[in-house]
């Protein structure tokens, strides 16, 4: 098939050079000139795990077109994906403006011109309730006739930073709201050759569409908030956060996933996905109160380290040198939006701390946000020297197996504030650390040390 994208963000950069992948041609549209000459030469304007490789395999094969000009896109597209940004206004609400504005260049360009070519625009971006309504009602505003030249069709994505290509060749479900046989059809078509192991492709309305995208991060950001309260606790009751994530997670009504106790989340979707659906709701008069809780807990999380380093300090932090292992939100991105890595950062720098940081991807993206305000090593150990305490927030597994003695000769001072637990508390102690994670009191460890438990 032919395919336009609008967008070479993360989602339509992804979505664009796996649909090349399964042979279809597909034209990518950006207005950033130097981000589409980049493109063209194959260089990634992310990190994504595989997707550079894909990118240059389908620009060789001639499978993958970049341009600034929608009309080029247009004019050889059967399929029109938006990929635009949509992010939060000062109420939270998604801003809409890329979104209908493209829609306007669509409906202004396929109106006079579509002759006998039917198109389909899809909302790829993650977009509040409604928003296919008010795409098409733009598109008809434009002249274009709604089930002559075009269809709209709702198709949120599913997408996990650090694991997109495999989420978008391997998808668990393909969800398509649309209120048109002939647009389900060909878009059931699409995407057939993603999902010929059986997973299902499922065709509902627009609106039910539009809201299971929200639905889904909201629900997960819900059970990371709900195991970083139940880790809280177990820092006051003298529980361990790890046995207890265990045994509910062996039920199969809970599952295993999103139950790490942590510094909470962050990144492109949960936090702005939880706020968007959060004031639909209150659009519609509706009290929707766990969202609240959910954003309040992410909020005093990411904080939680912070509050442990001036419980150990004191009134003496003024002059002391942390270093921090992880900038990204999460492991396998550079994406450093929402991340509780900057926001314990920007904690430290108020309190008169001198921060030195690494992280294997994230160092560019943080410098734009951070500037020189920080010091940037370039590998892990190369931030150690002569710091009273070591910082983690990234769970990048080249920090799960360092070198510890290593590490004791170049610090300090042996300290440590693990916000993603990765090491075994123990061990940590028996090395010569000074060692504090989440949700796990050290008399817990103890005792489960005698038993021989750990």
């Amino acid at each position: 098939m032919k395919i336009g994208i609008v967008g070479t963000g993360y989602v339509g950069l992804v979505s664009g050079v796996c649909f090349a992948e399964m042979g279809n041609d597909v034209w990518c549209v950006d207005v950033d000139d130097k981000k589409v000459a980049d493109l063209r030469q194959g260089k990634m304007p992310i990190y994504e795990p595989d997707l550079d490789i894909l990118l240059q395999r389908n620009l060789r094969n001639q499978r993958l077109i970049f341009t600034t000009s929608l009309h080029e896109a247009l004019e050889h597209s059967e399929i029109i994906f938006l990929a635009l940004p949509t992010p939060p206004n000062a109420d939270g609400e998604a801003d809409l403006s890329f979104v209908l504005d493209v829609a306007q260049n669509i409906g202004q360009w396929i109106g006079p011109r579509s002759g006998s070519i039917y198109r389909i625009v899809v909302n790829k971006s993650t977009v509040p309730v409604g928003t296919a309504d008010q795409v098409r009602d733009m598109l008809h505003q434009q002249g274009a006739i709604s089930g002559q030249d075009f269809d709209v069709v709702s198709n949120p994505e599913f997408l996990r930073e650090g694991a997109a290509v495999d989420d978008f060749m391997k998808p668990e479900r393909i969800v398509l709201g649309t209120s048109t046989t002939k647009a389900a059809k060909k878009m059931r078509r699409l995407y057939e050759p993603f999902v010929r192991q059986g997973n299902p492709i499922l065709i509902m309305d627009e609106r039910s569409a539009e809201v299971t995208k929200y639905a889904a991060n909201s629900f997960l950001a819900s059970r990371i908030s709900f195991m970083n309260e139940v880790a809280n606790l177990c820092d006051r009751v003298g529980a361990n956060v790890d046995k207890v994530r265990i045994g509910i997670g062996s039920d199969s009504r809970i599952g295993r996933h999103f139950l790490y106790a942590g510094i909470g989340f962050g990144g492109s979707c949960f936090p702005k996905d939880v706020q968007a659906l959060l004031r639909t709701a209150q659009n519609h008069e509706y009290e929707f109160k766990i969202l609240q809780a959910v954003l309040d807990v992410n909020e005093s999380q990411r904080m939680l380290l912070v509050d442990r380093i001036r419980e150990h300090f004191g009134d003496q932090l003024k002059g002391q040198h942390a270093a921090v292992w992880g900038l990204a939100f999460k492991a396998n991105t550079d994406d450093v939006r929402e991340s509780p890595s900057h926001v314990v950062i920007q904690g430290l720098l108020e309190l008169g701390v001198q921060v030195t940081a690494f992280d294997p991807e994230a160092i560019h993206t943080s410098r734009r946000v951070l500037g020189d305000s920080i010091e940037y090593a370039e590998n892990a150990y190369g931030a150690l020297p002569d710091v009273d305490m070591l910082i983690i927030c990234t769970e990048w597994p080249e920090f799960r197996r360092p070198d510890f003695n290593r590490m004791k000769g170049l610090m300090r001072t042996p300290l440590i504030f693990d916000g993603r637990n990765l090491y075994n508390a123990n061990r940590m102690t028996e090395r010569g650390f000074v060692y504090y994670s989440i949700g796990r009191p050290e008399r817990v460890h103890r005792a489960s040390s005698d038993l021989g438990l750990d």
